[in-house]
């Protein structure tokens, strides 16, 4: 019922914008629309969206899910539409499509649709406050993960009605229990190599009794992170990371993106930005414009990372980080260093593939080596290009580490970013990043 009114409203709001833009652009450019009937362009617009729709599907409707994946999959469907309806037009040989029209349509529908997938996603979780729409579940066995569990299916706003929790001292009365109360689901984390019988008498018994039965793997007792199970012919594989950048669609768009971005910057501002800022650094201190320095990169591959040289030559570049008050800094390059201007050459770095412009930050060499032996998972970091910004830098993580616990905050949320990786996330850290740069940040020297 919720997908199908999520579809129904979102074709609903497809032919309101349409029609919407038609008449806008119609009341100032009368004639931008001649080119293809207007009964042509609905007709080949609502074909346009069943493939999206089709592939990438509907998640609102799920228990839990982030209102970040109901945007990110339904800005899928958009560009999926795009695609599929600009090709029908070339296919059908039309000459002129007017682009005010489209534009026109696309932004009206695209901040129409995502405010009622976001709205819908609200009226579900109040449906299911109230008492409706649940699902009945019983909790076997111990341990933090269904503590866990537990708790997360207390919130009413998920739809699960906890009617049992048996620990693993009493899974012999579960049988009884459940044949005399009605249930729906059964998770169960008990250990096969203990209590292996207990657990194929179970779901035996639920899979009689149209009980969908669900295995809370072990393992999450002292792995906590996403995992992701895998099949290796038959045999069931849990990989302890769940890497979205694995998949090669998911590095397409990504590569896409930093190529699009890092060209229109080095063909337009970049020029521009180079010469007024390599007068400024050449009148402060004599030596070259960009500084160079060899950092990791993804798989720990070591390559030459740029930026504008903010400080005067030192033998120590490569061995000390940047302090508040470093005599090597010249005065120009404490404004480009507050003002991330410093930064922008590592566009090159991403032109050339070797950096991503969301990513974990680079370290020197030497830091490198010394952080992989004091913290632990360290090189993990190294499993994706590294970025020009990150979600550690916006989130509080940026500049100088002077105590190792400043390190590990920074590490801890550069695994996080690695392992929930989205192009929208990315699209947020961007924006942040730039919020941050107008309005400044202490740790920026």
């Amino acid at each position: 019922m919720f997908r199908m009114s999520a579809i129904i409203g979102d074709f609903v709001l497809l032919n309101l914008c349409m029609t919407a833009a038609y008449f806008l652009v119609n009341a100032f450019e009368p004639r931008a629309l001649d080119a293809v009937p207007f009964r042509l362009y609905v007709l080949l617009s609502n074909l346009s969206y069943l493939p999206g729709i089709s592939l990438i599907g509907v998640v609102l409707h799920r228990r839990v899910v982030r209102p970040e994946q109901i945007v990110g999959r339904l800005v899928g469907v958009i560009l999926l539409h795009t695609v599929v309806f600009f090709t029908a037009l070339a296919l059908m040989k039309t000459v002129s499509v007017s682009r005010t029209y489209l534009f026109a349509f696309y932004g009206v529908f695209t901040v129409c649709v995502i405010t009622w997938r976001l709205v819908l996603r609200h009226l579900v979780k109040a449906y299911r406050c109230s008492g409706r729409n649940l699902r009945r579940v019983v909790l076997i066995g111990g341990g933090e993960s269904m503590e866990e569990l537990q708790q997360l299916m207390r919130r009413k706003d998920y739809g699960y009605k906890v009617e049992g929790v048996f620990d693993s001292a009493h899974v012999g009365e579960v049988l009884e229990w459940i044949a005399k109360n009605p249930v729906d689901e059964l998770y169960c984390s008990l250990s096969t190599e203990k209590h292996r019988d207990n657990v194929l008498e179970l779901i035996n018994y639920c899979e009689n009794h149209l009980i969908r039965f669900y295995i809370v793997p072990y393992v999450r007792n002292y792995v906590k992170r996403q995992l992701e199970l895998q099949l290796l012919g038959e045999v069931p594989v849990l990989s302890l990371h769940h890497e979205p950048l694995q998949r090669p669609g998911n590095r397409f768009v990504k590569r896409t993106f930093d190529l699009l971005i890092s060209t229109l910057f080095l063909c337009t501002v970049f020029p521009i930005l180079y010469i007024i800022v390599g007068i400024a650094i050449k009148l402060s201190s004599p030596g070259p414009i960009f500084f160079k320095q060899a950092r990791n990169g993804e798989n720990g591959k070591i390559f030459q990372c740029y930026k504008f040289r903010s400080m005067k030559q030192n033998k120590d570049a490569d061995k000390l980080q940047a302090t508040k008050d470093d005599p090597r800094k010249t005065k120009v390059g404490n404004f480009l260093r507050k003002s991330n201007i410093d930064e922008l050459p590592q566009f090159i770095n991403v032109f050339k593939g070797e950096m991503s412009i969301v990513g974990p930050r680079p370290h020197m060499l030497k830091h490198t080596e010394e952080y992989s032996a004091l913290i632990n998972k360290f090189m993990m970091r190294h499993m994706i290009k590294p970025g020009i910004t990150g979600w550690a830098q916006v989130t509080g993580f940026r500049g100088e580490t002077k105590e190792l616990s400043q390190m590990e905050g920074r590490v801890r949320r550069d695994l996080w970013y690695i392992e929930n990786w989205t192009f929208l996330l990315d699209l947020r850290i961007m924006v942040m990043t730039v919020t941050n740069m107008f309005r400044g940040e202490k740790n920026a020297y």
